[in-house]
């Protein structure tokens, strides 16, 4: 069964995300489709969406290479991300439907548990979903994949400590919530705008190491790409 090129492109930039390829390391087509079991078509299709979205470059006499953004352009993301949560937050206010409140009310319910139990990884994917659920509640696709991007770029790009209060965080969460449902707009923009901050202060660049491919012997598991 054909693979979509979205799905290696999903796989692909996950695998840049979590650092198998190095910024700077060559990303060859007959190398990538061996990896993930496709062929060179949906790889090549990948490079471009990937290239459009800041992870890859091409460049003369090497071909596609794993992108190597400067301090200043990651700190830009950071900004990016400050000025369009909140943005996404209001909106959520203006658009979600019961469906969002639903989910976002149950992320926000284990999210507290488990932050007074403590559990820092449980914690950071439940936050992630929180804040992709909000984007998604904004009623705007392109907002949506807006933010999507810059998750996926500040995640590249910046290591994130845990809360020094994760209750406190979390307690922020539901408020954001508590707002969105009311339809207060302005509210839920500034409760956005303030734990973005917070969060923002949390990140620490991971720029640094040696250029090229980290050697990587775990198997790719695509089965789940067929789907």
């Amino acid at each position: 069964m054909r693979i979509p090129a979205h799905s290696v492109c999903t796989a692909i930039r996950d695998d840049i995300v979590a650092g198998v390829y190095e910024r700077g390391g060559r990303l060859t087509e007959e190398l990538l489709a061996r990896r993930y079991g496709v062929s060179r078509v949906p790889v090549r299709e990948a490079l471009r969406t990937l290239e459009a979205e800041g992870f890859v470059v091409t460049r003369r006499h090497a071909g596609a290479c794993v992108a190597e953004p400067t301090e200043q352009e990651a700190a830009d993301l950071l900004e990016m991300r400050m000025l369009l949560e909140p943005l996404g937050a209001s909106r959520a206010a203006q658009r979600r439907t019961e469906a969002h409140l639903k989910v976002l009310r149950g992320l926000v319910r284990l999210g507290q548990e488990r932050a007074r139990r403590g559990g820092s990884e449980d914690l950071r994917s439940l936050g992630g979903w929180f804040h992709e659920t909000l984007a998604q509640a904004s009623g705007s696709p392109a907002l949506t994949s807006m933010l999507t991007q810059l998750r996926h770029k500040i995640a590249w790009m910046y290591a994130v400590d845990a809360p020094a209060n994760p209750v406190e965080s979390w307690a922020e969460h539901g408020a954001i919530v508590d707002a969105v449902a009311r339809g207060d707009a302005e509210r839920a923009r500034a409760i956005t705008s303030l734990h973005t901050e917070r969060s923002t202060a949390a990140h620490r660049l991971r720029f640094g190491g040696a250029n090229g491919v980290r050697n990587s012997q775990h198997a790719v598991n695509m089965s789940s790409l067929r789907h």
